[in-house]
């Protein structure tokens, strides 16, 4: 769940981003909108944040440096790529006070753990490791090695204290990697700044994922998701006040043997995710939730999606 692992390719045209989402940024001509002409400039300006391209798209020419500003602050706190970052440090130390932004992901990253019986947990960085993911080096470990890593797994050996924002680990060797959670945050952050600055419409693309900031000239704005075959749609949807993520197992992966295997990892078995799922798109009020929830229904499978969102009312999920 490491940033780089959900690196997405910027494609021109509709604006491919991440695991295929792609924005639709044409006006229906039949439905106009009741704007006067003036008023339809979009401005755009696009960043590499994260590990992959972010683009803004906002009526105010001022909402690009408004989200770029708050998400490379939030990237300085929550990348273990960034040797000075917090999460590098704890990764490091095994002991830290952190900021009151990094001690809530980490927090609601053990909620989601327990919500989702295990599938989704930030412990999850030894194996990713292991796979070879986080430094592209890829191997199929042993089951030996394997076993040995998944003594260090599991949001149970996170200590939080609150009362003074310290986060520590019960293991030596405990490494925490927030990249299937940090950039949905980042998003909502974003969201909240643009917001305390009177700003009420704008999209952001964040790799395989976006929100949806109020409306565009007075209609929704129009997504569309492409499977793992780029030339083909699968499904539109339109959002307002929301945010859609998409995980795949199509853009991350390696062959050893014949055999496939994908960056998403089991965090219970300590082996990729094999759930017969090619993408899981996940619609939500807020960024982290939506994030979050894509990584851990990929995990988890078709059969228990119904069981997991009675938990999170108003999600929508689609799974191919």
């Amino acid at each position: 769940m490491a940033f780089s692992a959900k690196t997405r390719r910027y494609l021109v045209a509709f604006l491919i981003i991440g695991w295929s989402i792609t924005l639709i940024y044409s006006l229906s001509r039949s439905n106009p909108p009741k704007y006067p002409l003036k008023a339809k400039r979009l401005y755009r300006d696009n960043r590499l944040l994260m590990g992959t391209f972010w683009q803004v798209s906002s009526p105010n020419n001022q909402a690009g440096a408004i989200v770029f500003s708050e998400v490379s602050r939030i990237q300085q706190l929550l990348s273990k790529y960034i040797q000075t970052s917090e999460i590098s440090r704890l990764n490091r130390l095994g002991r830290l006070k952190v900021s009151a932004d990094t001690f809530f992901v980490i927090k609601k990253s053990q909620e989601f753990c327990r919500l989702t019986q295990g599938a989704f947990d930030i412990t999850v960085a030894p194996l990713v490791d292991l796979w070879g993911f986080t430094n592209q080096e890829f191997q199929v470990p042993s089951d030996d090695k394997i076993r040995a890593v998944l003594e260090l797994v599991g949001s149970d050996k996170i200590i939080l204290h609150e009362k003074d924002n310290v986060v520590e680990f019960k293991i030596p060797g405990t490494r925490i990697d927030l990249g299937a959670i940090a950039k949905g945050f980042a998003l909502d952050c974003a969201v909240k700044k643009l917001k305390e600055n009177n700003i009420d419409s704008c999209l952001i693309n964040a790799g395989g994922q976006v929100y949806a900031l109020g409306n565009k000239f007075g209609q929704a704005w129009k997504i569309a998701i492409r499977g793992a075959n780029k030339s083909e749609i699968t499904t539109t949807l339109e959002l307002k006040n929301k945010s859609a993520s998409t995980t795949g197992n199509y853009e991350q992966f390696f062959f050893k043997n014949g055999k496939r295997y994908c960056h998403i990892i089991d965090p219970r078995s300590g082996y990729p995710a094999q759930t017969q799922i090619t993408s899981v798109t996940v619609v939500a009020d807020q960024g982290l939730t939506a994030d979050a929830l894509s990584t851990s229904l990929f995990v988890l499978g078709k059969k228990d999606v119904e069981e997991i969102l009675k938990k999170f009312p108003g999600t929508l999920v689609k799974i191919y």
